[in-house]
């Protein structure tokens, strides 16, 4: 395979300019012929919310977020909660404090710029070996292996990886590093995730039209598909929780959930703790007639959430010992997290 790296390095990059994506935070070859130039901000801002999720959802986020904050100083400047509210329906809520984390550094210990190297990006909140590789050849153009999903799903159909994922990890990584092309580092890191993206598919990979279809080990024997190996699924924990939906004449009783731990510094409707027993005796937060509205479930990613909504309207001089009342008309002004927006779509319904 060895003797095969500068044919996979050409043909690859000779595909990319022909045909690869152009999307919003991207400088493409064609873009910086004409003399545009990559903005760090943008791009470091665009990795953070493409982890765990794709580019159709995540782009109008980033363009809303860039709407607000044009700069990383703007981002830095802003309230946090706003930050959280805006990333809500992204999941994954400490990247949205690690990012508000981030732009604070880069603002107060970085004059508003990104290091471009990997020690000082690494040093940054939120990002890690990935990230940092990615804005590393993306925004500076500077040798870097930028390894994501697509890619994994590459490299081992390029070489008939068959140890099981996540164990097969470093392996990817190697052979990956070693392909990867130090002279248009960007461009090359951008094209083998393209690939993966558009071409090296999870199911029905378009093998025909794979500028590797000649090196790839796994187009030769026919078990593309099979790649990358996965470990046995583990059943997914089921816990239980309940939330108290108290209305007050057109307000909503919320609280802010603990700093650490799952959504932490998120808005919540006040809630059980979550446990994987179903507790026979329900812990009320106060004596009342609860009305019963039903189960909404969500899916965490490493747990189940089964949450039993109950219902009550409190006398207009009622007051909550922790939290705030918040308007039913602007909720949409508060960092809720999906789950919570679940349980207040709730009312009346048996179950979802």
């Amino acid at each position: 395979m060895t003797s095969a790296i500068p044919r996979l390095r050409e043909t690859l990059l000779d595909w990319y300019d022909r045909e690869g994506r152009s999307l919003p935070w991207r400088i493409r070859p064609e873009d910086r012929s004409a003399g545009d130039v990559a903005d760090p901000y943008a791009i470091w801002l665009s990795e953070i919310m493409l982890q765990q999720t794709t580019v159709p959802h995540a782009t109008p986020y980033w363009h809303r977020f860039l709407a607000l904050w044009p700069r990383v100083e703007d981002l830095a400047a802003a309230p946090r909660d706003d930050v959280l509210r805006e990333w809500a329906g992204l999941g994954y809520y400490a990247r949205a404090r690690n990012l508000h984390a981030c732009a604070v550094a880069v603002t107060e210990a970085h004059a508003g710029q990104f290091p471009d190297t990997m020690d000082g990006l690494r040093a940054l909140p939120g990002i890690g070996d990935y990230t940092a590789n990615a804005i590393l050849a993306a925004a500076f153009d500077k040798p870097a292996s930028v390894v994501d999903g697509n890619v994994e799903r590459v490299i081992t159909r390029l070489h008939r990886i068959a140890t099981p994922m996540p164990r097969a990890k470093p392996e990817i990584r190697r052979e990956a590093g070693a392909i990867a092309d130090p002279r248009r580092s960007g461009d090359y890191a951008q094209a083998i995730m393209d690939l993966g993206a558009t071409i090296c598919t999870p199911r029905k990979p378009d093998c025909a039209a794979c500028c590797w279809q000649f090196a790839c080990a796994a187009t030769q024997v026919g078990d593309m598909e099979h790649y990358p190996v996965k470990a046995p699924k583990k059943a997914k924990p089921v816990r239980h929780g309940t939330a108290w939906l108290v209305r007050r004449e057109g307000q909503i009783w919320l609280r802010r959930r603990a700093e650490t731990g799952l959504l932490g510094g998120m808005t919540e409707v006040p809630s059980s703790d979550w446990i994987e027993a179903e507790s026979g005796r329900l812990s009320l937060p106060f004596e009342a007639v609860w009305m019963p509205r039903g189960v909404v479930r969500h899916i965490f990613t490493h747990f189940e959430l089964r949450l039993d909504v109950r219902e009550v309207e409190v006398a207009a001089d009622w007051e909550p010992e922790t939290g705030y009342w918040a308007e039913e008309r602007a909720l949409d002004a508060e960092a809720l997290p999906s789950v919570m927006r679940k349980v207040l779509g709730s009312r009346g319904q048996s179950g979802r």
